[in-house]
């Protein structure tokens, strides 16, 4: 018996949105979900489904098993043919599943954990109500691989390009990995050495070159203004944003509201912070070896 990893009870909306992008790829699963939900608790053998259907045995099988891959049904056995049985969540929620499946504007839309809908030009608030939440905001002055950058109180302006900026925060912290950008990495740069209090703390970064200009807004982090949300994906303790020039309010608000989702969800501290265009020349002048600076 395969025992189900997810809880839908505990999180139905996550359960709906996979049930609704399993479907939209595919009419005829659409159709052999919605026979399948219909009527009686009885499962439905494969020869009903196919009077029921129009489809062949091949076809009714080939989609059952996908819908039961997926866990939207249960496949079991009547007598000696295959049979598929409803399960109770995605039947009592099975027309709100068919409408998403039909309607990709809608389904985005539909608020989950991996999805809580931030707004690219407002802040993200999250209301935790019975939860201990444990975040702390933290600087480049906190963060004991970064010591040197006591001593620099103020830089002059210089700018470095991401990805030299990038390669210097890993000779910095001893970081010799490959990370490669593309367009829908979680982060910049994972490492695990990351030095914090002593101890080494996983951490994601996201790095923000010159090539963006003006105040950072969450709606200039990533091609649809989800980079913070997909920064947070990433399975880290730490996560930094950091930016040549002023970083905004929203993207501060997006990222505390982000800490305390992964706190609660994940039951543990996070620890989340900015560097800034100051912090970052002070990073260069403290640093100026391993940014490869004259």
């Amino acid at each position: 018996m395969i025992t189900p990893v997810s809880d839908a009870r505990s999180n139905p909306n996550d359960q709906i949105a996979h049930a609704a992008t399993v479907l939209k790829r595919s009419a005829d699963l659409r159709m052999m979900f919605e026979t399948i939900c219909k009527g009686g608790k009885k499962p439905k053998t494969a020869s009903q489904l196919m009077e029921l259907t129009k489809f062949s045995r091949v076809r009714v099988l080939q989609l059952g098993k996908k819908l039961a891959d997926q866990q939207l049904v249960h496949q079991t056995k009547v007598g000696n043919e295959t049979a598929y049985e409803k399960d109770r969540f995605y039947t009592r929620n099975r027309d709100k599943i068919l409408r998403l499946a039909t309607n990709p504007n809608s389904l985005k839309k539909l608020p989950t954990k991996v999805s809580p809908q931030a707004s690219s030009t407002g802040p993200l608030r999250i209301t935790v109500q019975g939860a201990k939440v444990r975040i702390k905001e933290i600087t480049v002055d906190d963060i004991g691989s970064f010591a040197a950058v006591k001593k620099v109180k103020d830089a002059p302006d210089q700018v470095i390009s991401e990805n030299a900026f990038k390669t210097g925060i890993q000779r910095i912290i001893g970081e010799k990995g490959k990370f490669q950008d593309w367009g829908g990495e979680p982060n910049d740069l994972f490492t695990t050495r990351v030095q914090l209090k002593g101890k080494r703390i996983t951490t994601a970064f996201a790095f923000k070159g010159p090539g963006t200009s003006g105040i950072l807004t969450p709606a200039k982090l990533g091609k649809n203004g989800d980079q913070i949300q997909r920064l947070f994906l990433s399975p880290a303790d730490i996560f930094i944003v950091q930016y040549h020039g002023q970083i905004g309010q929203a993207v501060y608000e997006q990222m505390q509201a982000f800490a305390t989702l992964n706190s609660v969800r994940e039951g543990k501290q996070i620890w989340y912070g900015l560097i800034d265009g100051g912090d970052t020349r002070r990073l260069l002048a403290a640093y100026p070896k391993q940014f490869k600076l004259n």
